[in-house]
């Protein structure tokens, strides 16, 4: 079945676990609407490289776009200012102790040129089972015993497919995103999917690259093992920037 968006016909999922190829997607970059989050959907919907985007009025939508935004956790851009923050090692960073608090300040603090009312109900209890299952992972930043910041994506294959993050110390998102770089390099995932540009994210060295070529790579890296079940801090900020070769900023 499909759905009609600006005359492009785009396919309305039913119960059955099946996504249309992203290649046919519309201008917009929507692949198919309805479904839902059951864990098997949403790691269906990232190893075919869609992802889930709510829009309110509207069904859920699936999208694929083209350019794709991508981030090499080699290649970060760490600027001094940042860098002498985590020298300083203002913020903890932990990963998956409170995977859901993540996933609900990303919903609740505002940020700028960004709304995360699209981070529903029903998409949090998704993303929750699919933390359960090892494949969705928070980074937090702590201060004083206090959630400041962190983000949330999934992990399958060599890639990492980044959602969503939020900040209420500044700073502290930026920390935890490059203390999970140093991991996802230590870790051999060579691939941050950031789905759509961001100037935020290009300050850190993200680009965009045709959909095809993302998809060509999503294809060679999901074979690779998957870093699956609780994720463990084992480098400090401090230790993220020398591991990403930084230590002389």
């Amino acid at each position: 079945m499909r759905y009609g968006m600006r005359a492009m016909p785009v396919y309305l999922l039913t119960d059955k676990l099946v996504f249309p190829p992203a290649e046919g997607a519309s201008r917009e970059g929507v692949v198919a609407v309805g479904g839902d989050f059951r864990p098997e959907r949403l790691l269906l919907a990232y190893s075919q490289g869609i992802f889930p985007w709510p829009t309110a009025g509207m069904p859920l939508l699936w999208f694929s776009p083209d350019p794709r935004f991508v981030l090499r956790p080699r290649e970060v851009h760490v600027g001094r200012s940042l860098a002498k923050t985590m020298k300083r090692g203002t913020f903890e960073i932990r990963f998956d102790t409170e995977f859901e608090a993540v996933i609900r300040a990303c919903g609740l603090v505002p940020r700028p040129g960004q709304d995360g009312t699209w981070i529903q109900e029903d998409l949090i209890e998704g993303y929750v089972a699919l933390h359960h299952l090892g494949y969705a992972h928070s980074i937090e930043a702590w201060r004083d015993g206090e959630l400041v910041g962190g983000l949330y994506g999934v992990s399958l294959g060599s890639c990492f497919f980044g959602e969503s993050m939020f900040a209420i110390d500044p700073d502290a998102s930026k920390v935890a995103f490059v203390t999970l770089l140093a991991h996802l390099d230590r870790w051999g995932i060579g691939l941050v999917d950031c789905q759509v540009k961001t100037d935020h994210l290009t300050r850190f060295g993200a680009m965009e690259i045709p959909r095809k070529a993302f998809l060509a790579e999503l294809r060679e890296r999901l074979p690779q093992p998957t870093k699956r079940g609780l994720w463990s801090v084992e480098l400090d900020p401090r230790a993220a920037l020398r591991a990403l070769g930084h230590a002389s900023l």
